[in-house]
């Protein structure tokens, strides 16, 4: 009979690397529900829809810069704290396969 070729087991993949625009929308969202804001009252003082706002933070919409600094200002924050906690969100523990 013939010899017997083992495979290498199937490695573990790597976990995914989250989106800016996810972790800008998850910092919103936490930032939105710490200050006890709602939706509406959110996006109305930033000058965007409500809807809007909903997919930002789910992070279906990559909001242009503008956006981000009305929504960052409408709950009391500098484009710069918001940036800094989503580059915070995307150093974490996240460790990528070479």
């Amino acid at each position: 009979m013939g010899e017997v070729i083992r495979f290498p087991a199937p490695s573990t993949p790597a976990p995914v690397e989250p989106l800016w625009r996810e972790a800008a929308g998850e910092e919103i969202r936490q930032e939105r529900h710490r200050s006890e804001r709602t939706l509406s009252d959110v996006a109305q003082r930033a000058g965007i829809s409500v809807q809007y706002l909903s997919e930002v933070e789910r992070g279906l919409k990559e909001p242009s810069s503008e956006v981000l600094a009305a929504v960052a200002g409408a709950l009391g924050l500098r484009m710069a704290d918001l940036t800094l906690r989503v580059a915070r969100r995307l150093h974490g523990p996240v460790c990528l396969a070479a």
